[in-house]
């Protein structure tokens, strides 16, 4: 044998599979074959009569059921079986004898790999409030509805990458720690290695930060787009996806100090293109998981329907989980001028009754959530792109239009939540840049590596953002941005 095709044989030889390596639930599951000898591992849901074992891996929302013989097994042993203990079950796959699986595992032996206090343990098999949980978010995906919001998290993330890959992007890993403010809120937290009870100070009583670790004043990123701009102005097509942090002192169901954001920034590509991108990728990323997070969904849509059942008539929700999914991924999206939109808002029947909690009275208002669904649920019936803002309610980077006071903003808005994405041409031309920077008192030294880009080989170029958790939020319905992301991170709250 040639030793070019030897090493080949070597390194390409498929692995056999031991078939009493230890398998997911998930895989046993979907086995069509019983009457073999299986390992599984997992954690004890519950343990009934001392016969059967609800166990789960984390690979699946369900269960197996695992039969135990307790004439076989030690009383010492069986007590050990309670709810949370991690066990590790040697059996025969069999089908099974009762309803709502296919199969059930006859056991042989079990090992405990981990003990769990029954006395002690949170997350008992009954349901537990939110608030609860959250306060016990270590254990929490141990609950059948975490696992399935933090499995179509992972899934969406995947996709994402999926996505951009397949389409030609790179991916960028843009700074944590940076010097400049993108969205120009000052919201920011600050990054410091001075002594806290005793910085160096200015002769003017201030701190000192060109003592500091960077020799200047640092923040946490609240985006990564300026940096990505100048990737894209290189390599053409560049996506972040990676934490930002806002300080905003709120506590409400849509705010977090930490966050992630998906952010792609494309050259030679204007506005339009920007719409047909986003439009595209968020019909992706969502068709993905109604295709590959099936049992997730089906069972976090029935929670819902339960949730809806003691609400009032009017608060309950109009549309399935799925059907809001599919409303994303069936139609095409409709845009719409802002200008156009204000029109519409301003003669509709909730404004002219004042049913609006914001009543639209003139051009140049900033849209609230409640319009954006209006227009998406009732006005037009499918998702709505609106663009060409005030320039006065839109980020400085955004090209200016030829009318003087529209930007070539836009924002994708979706049912149940409004506006989900958020992006713009930017402004190419460097005498105008400056000019919205003087107006807004953005110091030019600040972001002068920014005003090059503009200098050498300027180009049309787009880009847009994606607050990650909302797109967690509007593919699982839950309702709490906190219940979407792993740790949350918010006013006086920075527990694990």
């Amino acid at each position: 044998m040639a030793i070019d095709n030897l090493v080949e044989t070597i390194i390409f030889a498929p692995k056999k599979v031991n078939q009493m390596t230890s398998r997911t639930v998930a895989e046993l599951l979907s086995e069509k074959q019983t009457q073999i000898d299986i390992e599984v591992k997992g954690w004890v849901r519950t343990f009934r009569a001392n016969r059967f074992i609800a166990l789960n891996d984390g690979s699946t929302i369900n269960n197996i059921q695992c039969v135990v013989d307790f004439e076989n097994f030690e009383e010492a042993t069986l007590k050990r079986i309670t709810t949370g203990a991690a066990v590790h079950i040697k059996g025969t796959l069999v089908e099974s004898q009762g309803k709502g699986q296919s199969v059930e595992i006859q056991v042989n032996s079990i090992e405990i790999l981990g003990d769990s206090d029954p006395e002690t343990y949170p997350i008992q098999p009954k349901k537990h409030s939110f608030e609860f949980l959250r306060e016990n978010a270590h254990l929490r995906t141990r609950t059948n509805t975490f696992s399935a919001v933090m499995r179509l998290r992972s899934s969406l993330s995947f996709a994402i990458h999926k996505y951009f890959n397949e389409n030609g992007f790179y991916y960028m890993h843009t700074p944590i720690i940076t010097g400049s403010d993108a969205e120009g809120a000052g919201e920011m937290f600050r990054v410091s290695a001075l002594d806290a009870k005793n910085p160096p100070l200015k002769d003017d009583g201030t701190v000192d930060y060109s003592k500091d670790f960077f020799g200047k004043e640092t923040n946490l990123t609240v985006s990564g787009q300026l940096e990505a701009e100048t990737y894209a102005m290189s390599l053409g097509k560049v996506y972040t996806f990676g934490p930002t942090f806002r300080a905003e002192n709120s506590n409400t169901s849509r705010h977090l100090a930490e966050f992630w954001m998906i952010e792609p920034e494309v050259a030679f590509m204007d506005i339009h293109g920007n719409m047909d991108l986003a439009e595209d990728f968020m019909k992706s990323v969502i068709g993905y998981v109604l295709e590959n997070n099936k049992e997730d969904l089906e069972f976090l849509e029935q929670r819902l329907i339960q949730e809806d059942k003691s609400k009032p008539q009017a608060e309950r929700s109009e549309m399935s989980l799925t059907d809001k999914l599919r409303f994303v991924v069936d139609n095409n999206f409709k845009r719409v001028t802002y200008t156009e939109a204000i029109d519409i808002l301003r003669n509709s029947k909730p404004n002219k009754k004042k049913k609006f909690n914001y009543i639209i009275e003139e051009w140049g208002a900033d849209l609230q959530s409640e319009h954006e669904r209006y227009l998406v649920e009732k006005h037009f019936n499918c998702p709505v792109i609106l663009y060409d803002y005030p320039a006065n309610i839109k980020a400085f980077y955004m090209r200016l239009n030829e009318d003087g006071k529209t930007v070539r903003a836009m924002d994708i808005l979706f049912p149940g939540i409004g506006e989900i994405v958020g992006g713009s041409q930017r402004e190419e031309r460097l005498d105008v840049l400056k000019q919205k920077m003087a107006a807004l008192d953005i110091p030019e030294e600040e972001l002068w590596w920014y005003l090059d880009l503009r200098k050498y080989g300027t180009a049309v170029h787009s880009g847009f953002g994606l607050g990650f958790e909302r797109l967690v939020m509007f593919a699982t319905g839950m309702t709490n941005i906190r219940d979407v992301i792993p740790y949350p991170r918010t006013p006086q709250n920075a527990e694990f």
